[in-house]
């Protein structure tokens, strides 16, 4: 071969490995991580329905990320499509997925143990009580738990005050609660709560409640309203007692690796503004939507009591004493911002 001809093949090769370098290059950008310039596609998964408070505050979200930024996209994975909710945990710490929102005190709390605080019985008093708390220290505090489980909490978003339904009778006084077979949420502090109330506790996870009730797997289960009214429990549930026995969060977190080393400060700042209006705008919109719940129900045919709250807390006063992992000092300090 002449040397002309060796210099021809030889620029040539590195023409198409020069290529083939700014090929991979480009290939690399994208949804994986962001640097720079560089867009990101941030996956959010919940258990919920599509009415549930999970994909209303989900929904608000990706409307407010999208507007505020040009490099995020949000997907939304409602429908427990991803899994349950230990299912998006666990995937949120290793990092196959970007966010998720939970009830802290489900599977959350059977790794961040200090979570179970939420379902203590009646440790918050009223709405005011409950958004001092959240958005003051405790409310840091708290979120600054899932940190040790390679996690940021970002925020809490809204599920509610909780209460009882059941498909066998009304309950009015504990004493109704005897023997009635209920679904807790799979943590320890469900199990005591409703056992200090005579019931029986059985955990289901929230995706599969539905059939459970509907399958008479339980009697009964215990959620605020515009969860028994988006998942349709009125279906499959005669009663419901007005008991607000303990007030759940949805509780925002996000991949700590993701936050902390792909996402710009820009982008950071855009998705927690995001979470932080979604809060109000969440917060607002359920309660408004009680009232109207409490009408449908009764044209439904649900039968709606209230209970004597007051007997039902005198009931359960040893919960906190029974449940290990919640710090004594946190329920102090709640208690005194009432």
């Amino acid at each position: 071969m002449s040397f002309k001809k060796l210099m021809t093949y030889c620029l040539f090769a590195m023409i198409l490995l020069l290529g083939a370098g700014c090929g991979d290059s480009s290939e690399s950008d994208g949804d994986s991580g962001a640097s720079g310039n560089d867009s990101i596609t941030l996956k959010i998964a919940h258990t919920g329905s599509d009415t549930h408070q999970y994909n209303i505050a989900s929904e608000k979200f990706k409307e407010l990320v999208e507007s505020k930024s040009d490099t995020i996209k949000v997907e939304i994975h409602g429908n427990a499509t991803l899994g349950s909710e230990a299912d998006a945990i666990e995937q949120v710490m290793d990092g196959t997925l970007e966010m998720t929102t939970v009830a802290p005190d489900s599977s959350l709390a059977n790794t961040i143990e200090e979570m179970q605080l939420f379902g203590l019985p009646f440790i918050f008093k009223d709405r005011d009580h409950v958004y001092s708390v959240l958005d003051g220290e405790i409310g840091d505090e708290l979120l600054s738990f899932v940190e040790k489980a390679n996690m940021v909490g970002l925020g809490w978003w809204e599920i509610g005050f909780r209460h009882v339904t059941n498909s066998r009778k009304e309950i009015i006084e504990p004493d109704d609660m005897e023997g009635l077979k209920i679904r807790v949420q799979p943590s320890p502090v469900w199990e005591v709560h409703m056992t200090s109330l005579g019931a029986n506790p059985t955990p289901v996870n929230f995706d599969e409640l539905y059939s459970a009730l509907d399958q008479g797997l339980v009697d009964g289960q215990e959620n605020p309203l515009p969860t028994i009214d988006s998942m349709k429990f009125y279906e499959v549930q005669d009663y419901v007692a007005l008991t607000a026995h303990a007030y759940t969060p949805a509780i925002v977190v996000i991949n700590k690796d993701l936050w902390e080393n792909r996402l710009t400060d820009e982008q950071r700042e855009v998705i927690q503004e995001a979470v932080d209006e979604t809060t109000g705008y969440i917060r607002t919109t359920l309660e408004e939507m009680e009232n109207e719940i409490m009408e449908k129900l009764e044209n439904e045919g649900v039968t709606i009591t209230e209970p004597d709250r007051e007997k039902f807390r005198e009931q359960t006063k040893d919960v906190p004493s029974q449940v290990d992992g919640i710090p004594e000092e946190i329920i102090e300090r709640i208690q005194e911002e009432i």
